[in-house]
């Protein structure tokens, strides 16, 4: 399987990671990535860069060195009302991920309060993307909530870093894409990368999804066609 763009990488505008925007093209340019997705952390996570870095975002070329360039940000889901962190821009972004962290969630995080979050986050017509939903303490009821992502046309996000740094992620990974399979629901691949060597590191993500013979047309960041479609179909503000 191959996929054509990084959905989910950060720069040193976070500053736990560390390598530019263009480091990292380079490194996607080099992999022969269609596209790569600028998702640097929002506000809640302690080191995240202000809104205005965010609103400035709009000076980007839509391609450099080849490689397309989505203007992106990964919000915080900051508990069980699933509000998420997502600045008020004046020029919004292309590309949403919400994702939980333990160091921006406030009150409980039990099997319903996760439910009741992730079936919230659903019906936000800004997120695109699930991140890295795979976390063993903030499980949720997969069954119950990989439907509705499906009916609105949320991507669940398979990301090969979990595998790596998210203890327990593998096994809750390996349920979520059963269950995205037996509904049809889209997924997409990403690294998660902190550092440029990672872009386009998808290896733990695609061992897992032909571990279960999961059907490609369902990795919608696997063709050109099929991401370009996504984009201009659900997100608010692609412009092609």
């Amino acid at each position: 399987m191959k996929i054509i763009a990084d959905t989910h990488c950060h720069t040193v505008a976070s500053v736990h990671a560390y390598s530019t925007m263009l480091e990292n093209i380079k490194i996607a340019n080099e992999k022969g990535l269609w596209a790569i997705a600028f998702t640097d952390h929002s506000g809640a996570i302690p080191d995240a860069p202000g809104n205005w870095y965010f609103e400035n975002l709009k000076i980007l070329p839509k391609k450099i060195d080849g490689v397309r360039v989505l203007r992106g940000i990964e919000s915080n889901v900051l508990g069980a009302n699933g509000e998420i962190d997502l600045p008020d821009l004046k020029n919004p972004l292309d590309w949403v991920i919400a994702s939980i962290h333990d160091v921006t969630w406030n009150g409980k995080h039990g099997l319903k309060e996760c439910t009741d979050a992730w079936l919230n986050v659903a019906k936000n017509s800004y997120v695109n993307v699930i991140g890295h939903s795979g976390l063993d303490d903030f499980k949720y009821d997969y069954e119950k909530v990989i439907p509705i992502f499906k009916e609105n046309n949320k991507l669940i996000e398979i990301n090969s870093s979990s595998f790596r740094v998210r203890k327990g992620s593998y096994k809750n990974c390996l349920q979520i894409a059963k269950i995205c399979k037996q509904y049809n629901a889209n997924v997409v691949v990403s690294s998660d990368a902190h550092i440029s060597d990672y872009v386009g590191r998808f290896d733990e993500a695609i061992d897992l999804l032909k571990f279960i013979d999961f059907p490609e047309e369902l990795v919608i960041n696997s063709s050109v066609d099929k991401f370009e479609n996504y984009l201009r179909n659900n997100s608010i503000f692609f412009k092609s």
